[in-house]
């Protein structure tokens, strides 16, 4: 299979390559929009979670979601681009849910707190697949740099993920079903 991936790759043309090029820069506009609009976001889902530990999650994401449009813009940089973000559908809609589950559920309820859970996970599996396939295209492309910097957004939407499960598992799930 190794020797297939090479030979994929040796038969990439000049002209392939700048349209790569292209769809990889396309994906980091949307992703950019998608963090930007996703720190206040995440901001507003930590002031109307329940658990301590929830809001604590969101507080520390959002410091990270900055830090993620930060090191895009050096990746634009490295790549030779403005940075500039493109309008994200898909980040919209699930921020919308988001906000759907805050207005459509009690205050001070760990059932809310199950709701921003879930609208979170979505976030974060939707910048997992952004961030990987957009790592994978580094790589084709020869920005091993790049594709390291992807990475290591990536390990940290990972690692939030995990973090949301844990909480959920631990005690979030149990409680909202007890109200």
């Amino acid at each position: 299979m190794k020797a297939s991936k090479s030979k994929f790759v040796n038969q990439i043309t000049e002209s392939d390559s700048a349209k790569l090029k292209e769809l990889f820069v396309d994906g980091l506009k949307d992703i950019y929009w998608a963090e930007k609009h996703l720190a206040k976001a995440l901001t507003k889902m930590s002031k109307s979670a329940t658990s301590e530990e929830l809001k604590a999650a969101f507080e520390k994401h959002t410091t990270e979601t900055e830090e993620h449009a930060a090191r895009l813009e050096e990746i634009f940089g490295l790549v030779g681009e403005k940075a500039q973000a493109k309008k994200c559908a898909a980040m919209e809609g699930l921020i919308e849910e988001g906000e759907e589950i805050i207005s459509s559920t009690d205050k001070g309820t760990m059932v809310r707190d199950c709701g921003l859970i879930m609208a979170a996970q979505k976030v974060e599996h939707y910048e997992i697949a952004s961030y990987g396939t957009l790592r994978n295209i580094a790589r084709t492309l020869g920005y091993g740099d790049v594709a390291d910097m992807l990475q290591m957004t990536l390990d940290q939407e990972g690692e939030t993920d995990h973090k949301l499960t844990e909480l959920a598992e631990t005690y979030v799930n149990e409680e909202a079903s007890a109200e």
